[in-house]
């Protein structure tokens, strides 16, 4: 095997093997062989593996970044030679970086086949220190990659509709650290129905052969766009936690700078990071533009991907709801049809905020933002009479634990139909860094501290 994790892996594939024999074997017969005997070399380590087990029980699993997965569209494809017919990523290296929040002293990777039309065979993965420590780096720290394994096993087939967790990996990480997860694919996936997450806003890179561990891919084709990741986990301090962000593009990013980690879910956990009692809180950005509430269209609507994105998250315990105006804009704008998504939107609002309640999570609503001048405004103002009945729901009604109004941190005074202009990254739908960096400073800090679960 050419690649050094696969190596690596190799070589202690013997004792690896003699130790799980040596302890079902054990296990068949009442206990330890070594404590039957009351001697032996792993006598006196028993005390310090209790000790050390006993700490672990101190900590858990907790998401520290995230991304939605999606069925990856023909105009986010990877780049020939990388995409074929039926077959893409053959003989391929792919790097990424992932910015995460919470720190924690191991890690564990999901890998999502959600939308692949075949297996999607994954022959070796590492994680590395990203060069210079930044987002989008094409090159690592050399020496830095550390092989990760699935079942002690180099690499890992992920069936069709399914995710696989890696094995925990002693890897520390440092909360607000960037880290390179590269990916050797020798016979790649045979299909071009791919899962992905193309608003990443974040530079991956992909290269012919095997390339696991190189220092630099020198020569790498380059996309902005994530394969396959969908989370990592940190085992975290038993006090920290997870808040998601349900949303669209407006929480995806559109607008923030391509490899800057700007977006407004980044710019909140900047600020719960800054204070002792919600430092321990990660944020989780499971968002995609073009996304809807009550109709797929760029992924599956959001109701239908509360279990996948929410509840299957470990350490969750609070739900941010930042969508809506997606659903309002696609509708016709006419009358009938726009009293009806209005309806429609409150309806959904209530089943997410019971289902969340059910699984003991706290649920935050924030007003839908305004679109004044864009391309979902209509003469008639038949959306913003919806935007703003949706609002006065959101404001009022009590379903939600708390409300974070968006709409009042980024609306124009002197025109509350139209974003700010400062805020407005130009289209009047999305905004620019300062305009997210607005609506993370919108956001009480007292709802994610641990007296909130």
């Amino acid at each position: 095997m050419k690649t050094t994790a696969l190596r690596r892996w190799t070589t202690t594939t013997a004792a690896v093997v003699a130790t799980v024999a040596l302890t079902v074997t054990a296990a068949a017969f009442g206990g330890s062989l070594a404590g039957r005997a009351g001697s032996g070399p792993r006598a006196g380590a028993q005390p310090a593996a209790a000790a050390d087990a006993a700490g672990r029980g101190h900590e858990h699993w907790v998401d520290t970044w995230t991304s939605m997965p999606q069925l990856t569209e023909p105009g986010n494809m990877p780049p020939a030679p990388y995409t074929q017919d039926g077959a893409v990523f053959a003989d391929t290296t792919l790097r990424q970086t992932v910015h995460v929040t919470l720190g924690g002293r191991s890690l564990r990777l999901h890998v999502s086949n959600a939308f692949g039309g075949a297996a999607l065979p994954v022959t070796a993965v590492s994680v590395a220190r990203p060069d210079g420590g930044r987002s989008g780096a094409r090159a690592i720290v050399p020496g830095s990659a550390r092989a990760v394994t699935f079942g002690g096993r180099p690499g890992v087939t992920v069936p069709v509709g399914a995710q696989m967790v890696a094995d925990p990996l002693d890897f520390p990480v440092a909360a607000g650290e960037t880290l390179t997860v590269t990916m050797y694919l020798a016979t790649g996936q045979q299909s071009t129905a791919i899962t992905s997450h193309p608003g990443s806003r974040t530079t991956s890179y992909m290269l012919r052969g095997d390339h696991l561990d190189d220092a630099d891919l020198d020569g790498a084709a380059q996309v902005n766009h994530w394969y396959f990741l969908s989370a990592v986990e940190v085992q975290a301090p038993a006090a920290d936690r997870a808040t998601v962000v349900l949303g669209d593009s407006l929480a995806d990013g559109r607008g923030s700078t391509d490899n800057g980690d700007d977006r407004w879910p980044d710019r909140l956990r900047a600020r719960l990071a800054q204070h002792g009692d919600t430092a321990g809180t990660a944020v989780l950005n499971q968002a995609a533009g073009g996304n809807r509430v009550l109709n797929d269209g760029l992924g599956p609507n959001a109701l239908s991907r509360l279990d996948r994105d929410v509840f299957a998250q470990p350490g969750v315990t609070s739900l941010i709801v930042s969508e809506g105006v997606n659903d309002l804009g696609t509708a016709d704008a006419t009358p009938a049809a726009q009293q009806a998504v209005t309806a429609d939107l409150i309806d959904a609002y209530r089943q997410i905020v019971l289902r969340a309640h059910a699984q003991g999570l706290s649920v935050h609503g924030a007003t839908l933002t305004p679109f004044g001048g864009s391309q979902y405004d209509d003469a008639a103002g038949l959306r913003e009479a919806s935007r703003q009945a949706v609002n006065a729901w959101i404001r009022t009604s009590g379903e939600f634990d708390a409300v974070l109004d968006f709409d009042r941190a980024a609306r124009d005074p002197q025109a509350p139909r139209r974003l700010r202009p400062d805020l407005d990254v130009g289209d009047h739908l999305h905004f620019n860094p300062t305009g997210y960096q607005a609506l993370a400073d919108s956001v009480p800090l007292r709802l994610f501290g641990p007296g909130a679960r």
